[in-house]
């Protein structure tokens, strides 16, 4: 059995998948050796297909994230009231075209994994909504959730619950909190450059 083990670029990805080809003239292996086989050719498919998705996912995100920092902009104010408008509904129309795209890649999680992501997500929320009435305070709770993510720490305290929950996260999941940490210190970086200006 011959197997295709070529790599589908983006482009070709649109198109079609390339497969495994099955040669049946050959018999030279047991049947369950030529399905495994072809079975792990697949796997490495869908797992290509998944870094892909969640790459795009973040993509997704970064822009979005960027179109909240172009609303935020000082600039704006100093627009005149008519070309503030236009450009807040133009950017507000790329935004919401920006969320009918919607790139999902599922975790399989038990039942105590999806409860110590639950109570990641919790936090992380209290802290965004914190950043409103304290911008210092929030700043450094989020630097001790990403030291909790770490095995350096960046600067700060480390938070003890945050690290308990995360430990209790898919390997996955706590990728993705840390990559959402990390986004989290970026806008507050970006918020002291333009409290500065």
């Amino acid at each position: 059995m011959d197997v295709d083990h070529s790599i589908a670029t983006s482009s070709e990805l649109t198109t079609s998948i390339l497969l495994p080809k099955i040669d049946e003239n050959i018999m030279d292996k047991h049947p369950k050796e030529r399905i495994v086989e072809i079975l792990d050719v697949l796997e490495g498919h869908v797992e290509r297909i998944r870094r892909e998705a969640a790459q795009l996912e973040e993509n997704r995100d970064h822009v979005l994230a960027t179109l909240d920092s172009i609303l935020q902009n000082d600039l704006i104010n100093q627009l005149d009231e008519s070309d503030a408008d236009d450009v807040t509904r133009y950017a507000e129309r790329v935004m919401n075209r920006c969320q009918t795209v919607e790139v999902r890649v599922l975790t399989l999680r038990d039942q105590m994994q999806e409860d110590a992501l639950s109570q990641i997500n919790h936090l992380i929320d209290s802290l965004v909504m914190d950043l409103r009435h304290d911008h210092e305070a929030a700043k450094q709770r989020c630097l001790s959730y990403m030291n909790a993510c770490s095995s350096i720490m960046v600067e700060g305290v480390m938070d003890k619950k945050f690290e308990s929950a995360l430990l209790g996260c898919t390997l996955d999941d706590q990728k993705r909190v840390k990559k959402r940490l990390q986004g989290l210190l970026s806008y507050f970086e970006r918020l002291r450059v333009q409290m500065f200006e």
